[in-house]
């Protein structure tokens, strides 16, 4: 079975884009450690097309190439907190018709390549300097449940786990920017997400 992890800086992670065998060193690889043993019978094969700094846009834009051409039995995608950061960051506006659209045809075009898609939401946490972004993020997030819940196989929700483990335990302990996971944040995004991956191993 071949899995694409399919996103952004949470799904890079330094990895080495000159060796298809990388996977960073972020939840992917933690995911990938925890899956093999759990089958070792089983050809998994695991890909990580991660890009720090893409937006939704410009997953549309490579999905064919770096995904369907690739013929994967399922893609994990988290992507869309770049929309609301480069807002505040570089000015760039978010026309939030023009996400839900390019996010629909993202999804839809996986879909009927026959591909299982497992959505993992992205999430924002309250790091000071973030605080600003949170109602647009807010919209966007209605936008991204909807759409994800509609058309992925899997749709895991992480904005309000990890908003609600905050309110006990410091949000530095998940994410110091409030954006990019600490080892326990991605341990926790890898410990959920391969619940809604084994549900569809082949």
């Amino acid at each position: 079975m071949k899995i694409i992890f399919f996103g952004d800086s949470i799904t890079d992670c330094d990895r080495d884009r000159n060796d298809e065998k990388s996977l960073g060193n972020g939840y992917v690889k933690i995911l990938a450690d925890k899956l093999r043993p759990i089958y070792p019978d089983t050809d998994i094969e695991l890909i990580n097309k991660g890009i720090a700094g893409n937006e939704v846009c410009d997953l549309l834009a490579r999905v064919q190439s770096d995904v369907i051409d690739l013929n994967p039995d399922a893609v994990v995608i988290m992507i869309g907190i770049n929309n609301t950061i480069h807002k505040f960051k570089y000015g760039k506006e978010l026309n939030l018709k023009q996400f839900e659209r390019d996010l629909k045809e993202l999804l839809t075009l996986l879909k009927e390549a026959g591909i299982t898609v497992i959505f993992l939401e992205p999430f924002l946490l309250p790091a000071p300097d973030k605080r600003r972004m949170r109602k647009l993020f807010d919209d966007e997030l209605k936008i991204i449940d909807k759409t994800a819940t509609a058309l992925a196989d899997e749709f895991v929700a992480y904005d309000e786990m990890f908003n609600g483990l905050a309110l006990s335990i410091p949000y530095t302990e998940y994410s110091e920017d409030g954006v990019h996971p600490t080892h326990r944040g991605s341990r926790l995004i890898a410990d959920t997400a391969i619940k809604a991956i084994r549900k569809h191993l082949l």
